[in-house]
């Protein structure tokens, strides 16, 4: 990766949406090498996707609560059918493996202190192997990004 990737890569994370035209207007290349500058990241999995980020207020998700998970077991399987399940809980927006007391730590995103605990009673204990669950609420978002600091 060169200066001009890095440079495609910084405007891309800001708004995947330019054209390409205008993408390229400001890394000084024309349209054709730029284009085939974005495919190329994408096909060798830089760029692995191109998504629309929500306001979660907005769609009625504004509570994020974090959840560190402690596992009964740390046997593969165990931890590989936990992780085959958060993957279909549309409300886990972020999990992570974690070093610590805790084996995994959820982001969670739910319209209501309610709803967070209905989900945690019906759904997260009942998840493949968990032992505990702690959760914090996030009082307010100080940052937020999904850019990396290329």
């Amino acid at each position: 990766m060169d200066d001009t990737d890095l440079k495609l890569l910084r405007i891309l994370q800001r708004n995947a949406l330019l054209p390409i035209a205008e993408i390229a207007e400001k890394i000084g290349l024309s349209h054709t090498p730029c284009w085939r500058r974005i495919r190329r990241l994408e096909e060798t999995g830089v760029i692995t996707s191109r998504v629309t980020i929500l306001d979660p207020a907005k769609v009625n998700l504004p509570v994020s609560v974090f959840a560190n998970v402690t596992m009964t077991s740390h046997l593969k399987a165990a931890l590989t059918s936990f992780e085959r399940a958060v993957e279909k809980e549309p409300a886990i927006v972020d999990c992570y493996s974690v070093t610590g007391v805790s084996d995994y730590l959820l982001r969670i995103s739910v319209p209501d202190v309610a709803a967070y605990e209905r989900y945690l009673k019906e759904h997260l204990v009942h998840l493949p192997n968990v032992q505990q669950v702690n959760s914090s609420f996030a009082l307010r978002e100080v940052k937020h990004t999904t850019e990396l600091p290329i």
